[in-house]
C-alpha cells in the first residue's frame, strides 16, 4: 500500500502546477530568510508571548533535529530514489534563490548514480521542522497559528510528490515530531515554573505562564 501510494503521488497524480509548486514550498533556501524576519518580529512586536514562542519554537527545532540523523542511521530505511527509478523535480539555481520559482522546473528521472547520494529515508527533516512550527503556532496562537499546518501539510505532501520519501516516512514523522515538541513544551513551563521562577519572581509573577495562549 505504501509503495502504490508513493506511485500515484509521484507518477501519476502530478500536473505542471504542482510541478513548480512542489519543489518551490519544499525548497528551504527560498524560505528560510522569510523565517527570520518572522521571528525578529515576533521578538520585536510580539510581547511576552512572541518572545517567548520564538524560544519555545527554536528550541523545540533544535532538539528535535538533533534526534533526526540518529534516527536516520538506525533506521536506514532506504529513500524510494535508492531502490528504484522515481519522477524527480528540481528548480533552477539562480541568485537570489527566490528567482528560481519564475524559472521553469526540470523534471528527470533519478539515476543509478544518485541512489548512495543521499541519506536515509525516515524520518523527513522537512515534515519535522514544519509540524514543529506548526504545533508552537497552535499552541501559542490558536485559530491564527492552526493556519500554519496548511503549509505543514503542503510541505509533507512535497516530500513523496518530489520522490524523496515514502508516504509512511512522512505520516510517522508528522507523530514522532508531534510528541518531541509537547514534550519539549511542557519541560520549558516546568523549568519556568520550578526554576525561573525562584530566580527571576516579579517576571514569572507578571506571567505565571510561559506557554499561554488567546481565547480561540
Amino acid at each position: 500500500m505504501d509503495e502504490k501510494i508513493f506511485h500515484l503521488i509521484n507518477e501519476q497524480w502530478t500536473n505542471p502546477i504542482f510541478d513548480l509548486f512542489m519543489p518551490t514550498i519544499s525548497y528551504s533556501d527560498i524560505w528560510t530568510p522569510f523565517f527570520i524576519i518572522a521571528a525578529i518580529a515576533f521578538l520585536i512586536f510580539g510581547g511576552f508571548r512572541g518572545r517567548a514562542f520564538v524560544f519555545c519554537t527554536i528550541l523545540a527545532l533544535a532538539l528535535s533535529n538533533a534526534a533526526v540523523d540518529p534516527l536516520k542511521h538506525a533506521v536506514e530505511r532506504p529513500r524510494p530514489k535508492q531502490v528504484q527509478t522515481v519522477r524527480m523535480i528540481e528548480l533552477e539555481k539562480t541568485r537570489p534563490k527566490f528567482l528560481s520559482i519564475f524559472k521553469k522546473p526540470i523534471i528527470r528521472l533519478s539515476t543509478e548514480a544518485e541512489r548512495a547520494r543521499s541519506g536515509a529515508s525516515f524520518p523527513s527533516g522537512h515534515t519535522n521542522n514544519n509540524t514543529v512550527i506548526a504545533l508552537c503556532c497552535t499552541i501559542f496562537y490558536r485559530r491564527w497559528g492552526k493556519l500554519y499546518w496548511i503549509i505543514a501539510a503542503a510541505v509533507a505532501y512535497s516530500r513523496i510528490y518530489l520522490g524523496a520519501h515514502w508516504p509512511s516516512d512522512v505520516f510517522a514523522t508528522v507523530f514522532l515530531a508531534t510528541g518531541e515538541t509537547l514534550l519539549i513544551l511542557a519541560l520549558c513551563e516546568l523549568v519556568w515554573q520550578k526554576i525561573v521562577s525562584r530566580r527571576l519572581p516579579e517576571i514569572v509573577a507578571r506571567h505565571p505562564r510561559l506557554i499561554s495562549s488567546p481565547a480561540s
